[in-house]
């Protein structure tokens, strides 16, 4: 038999690789009893004056810190006892343990010192667990204790999650003796956030007042300093008046002359706190320019005319996580010229915001071949994307940067079916989702990169048809044209799941697309029916889901007797400061 023809031996033909899933535990295992033994042990680490004997190679694979010292040319690599400075004795105990075990002990009483010896050590796995550990245990005792820590430490997920707290907290935190023990400089911050959860303005006022008279001779020469941060715009006449004759004002003649003209003068920029707002539902009527500001929940309906020519026409919308509404919007006399028009709460008017056409450079770029099906604007961490449905397998996508004033573009998605009936683009935490009947796909912007997500499915969900979809948490929720198939897309786990859909025991028939919204962190849908397609008396109604029942319940809603439809396939939900609806624009 030739050479060629030879079969290939045996050891080749069954090689195969073993994973010993006890070699890890164990190994580490007897190298935490060596270490209890005193065995092979070659380097003392000296802390405080407390001497711990230990092994390099271990230390080296542990830690990027004792890597560098011993494998480089640092007098440390030689010396047989190294003196570690800047650290606490207990501490490094606490952080040998776990180098030699895997196990972290933590608790409040350590954890800070415990972070600050991992991060000179450069221990990622123990300083992170330190930080989550903390932003857990913010609560009224620990807070500023923690914010003070998080501050000087730059420890930024502890920070967010203090400042998160004292947010929704203020009312009650603002009477506390952790507040009144402020630094100036603290205090100036806190008072400084949009996100503060007041329904009047002068509750800061009042805050700032106690902490004043806690100490009140050092601190009442911070008062011209402070007094800016207090939103006096949002302030009653009445309210006003009262500050102006408050002894902290009258009785300083230092600074008298100074905090009244402060107060007088205020600064009319200065937004609404969001524990002033309230959510609303943003609709528009069918036969005229008016705007429907809505929240059922609370009852609340408020409608608004405008001008004809000063209402946009909606091609998209998009409200942003900082409260701004965007419409996309086309010229009268062009199809393909698209801007972006924002809305301005304070004036309740909306307003070209000077971006260049959205469309100008694909116009350029594809010239005669430029035909869109459907466009979409979302927004992803204060970034605005314009989506463009060019051809039936292929999205183009453009985002606006502010620093160049210019729309640059970005990664374009290739589907791999076509694209039927209706798709979303909508942004879910720090990602972009563009979904079809059949695909899901996610754009990361850091990486400028789409991916396609197997979304897989737990139950069997035979047809995936969306016709509306809004996002709450992590979770896309989508359901059909005649809502009898209700989906959710775990953004996590990239699952999708099937809910409930709408049953109805008097069997009416929807006439109008459902659209879903999600208003105060539950979702909602509405849409119209009637009992048969002969009755010309239609009923808006309006459901919110239990998800806890898996079931839809009626929400008793009275809309005004006008026929109504939302800004694209969702309703927009945003942050309203009701007395700013007070302004209104009549139709011409």
């Amino acid at each position: 038999m030739a050479a060629a023809d030879q079969e290939p031996p045996v050891s080749a033909v069954r090689s195969r690789s073993y994973q010993d899933e006890s070699y890890l535990p164990g190994f580490l295992g007897t190298v935490g009893d060596l270490q209890k033994e005193g065995v092979f042990q070659d380097v003392v680490l000296e802390v405080e004056g407390r001497r711990f004997p230990c092994h390099r190679l271990v230390l080296s694979a542990a830690s990027p810190y004792f890597r560098a010292m011993f494998t480089s040319d640092m007098a440390e690599s030689r010396q047989k006892t190294v003196v570690l400075q800047g650290l606490d004795s207990g501490m490094f105990g606490e952080i040998l343990s776990y180098i030699y075990s895997g196990t972290l002990h933590v608790s409040l009483d350590k954890v800070q010192p415990l972070y600050q010896a991992a991060d000179l050590l450069q221990l990622d796995y123990v300083r992170d667990t330190c930080s989550s550990y903390m932003a857990m245990n913010v609560e009224r005792s620990t807070c500023v204790d923690l914010y003070n820590f998080a501050d000087v430490f730059s420890v930024d997920t502890v920070l967010r999650r203090c400042v998160e707290w004292i947010n929704i907290n203020f009312a009650e935190f603002s009477f506390s003796e952790e507040f009144s023990s402020l630094s100036v400089k603290q205090l100036t911050e806190i008072i400084s956030h949009d996100e503060l959860d007041v329904k009047e303005e002068t509750t800061v006022w009042e805050a700032v007042v106690r902490w004043v008279q806690h100490s009140r001779e050092d601190r009442l020469h911070h008062l011209p300093s402070i007094l800016p941060r207090i939103r006096f715009n949002l302030l009653t006449s009445d309210d006003m008046a009262a500050i102006l004759e408050h002894p902290l004002v009258r009785e300083d003649s230092s600074n008298s002359a100074v905090i009244r003209n402060v107060v007088q003068k205020g600064n009319p920029n200065l937004k609404p706190r969001l524990g002033m707002t309230t959510e609303m539902v943003l609709l528009s009527d069918v036969n005229s320019s008016d705007l429907l500001f809505m929240n059922p929940r609370e009852g609340k309906y408020i409608s608004c005319s405008y001008n004809r020519k000063d209402l946009p026409r909606d091609t998209d919308v998009t409200v942003t996580s900082d409260n701004n509404i965007y419409v996309l919007t086309r010229e009268e006399k062009s199809s393909d010229q698209l801007f972006v028009f924002k809305y301005n709460h304070a004036e309740n008017v909306w307003e070209d915001v000077g971006l260049p056409s959205v469309s100008k450079s694909l116009i350029i770029r594809l010239g005669n071949e430029f035909e869109c099906y459907d466009r979409h604007l979302a927004e992803v961490d204060q970034t605005l994307y314009y989506l463009a449905e060019h051809k039936k397998q292929e999205v183009l996508m453009r985002k606006y940067n502010r620093h160049t004033d210019q729309w640059q573009e970005c990664s374009q998605l290739q589907l791999d079916n076509n694209i039927y009936e209706y798709s979303a683009a909508l942004s879910c935490g720090s990602h972009l989702y563009f979904l079809t009947t059949t695909e899901v796909h996610r754009y990361d912007p850091s990486q400028d990169r789409w991916c396609k997500r197997s979304g897989r499915s737990p139950l069997p969900v035979p047809n995936r048809e969306i016709h509306t979809a809004v996002a709450m948490g992590t979770e896309i929720f989508c359901t059909n044209f005649d809502f009898s198939q209700t989906l959710v897309y775990d953004t996590v786990s990239d699952c999708w799941q099937e809910l409930q859909g709408w049953s109805d025991p008097e069997d009416r028939e929807t006439n109008r697309t459902p659209i879903l919204f999600v208003l105060e962190n539950r979702l909602h849908i509405w849409f119209t029916c009637n009992y048969d397609y002969e009755d010309d008396e239609e009923e808006l109604l309006m459901y919110v889901y239990d998800r806890s029942a898996d079931t839809w319940r009626a929400l008793n809603a009275t809309l005004p007797d006008k026929e109504y439809y939302s800004y694209g396939r969702l309703c927009h939900v945003a942050r309203i400061y009701l007395p700013y609806l007070k302004v209104q624009h009549k139709n011409t």
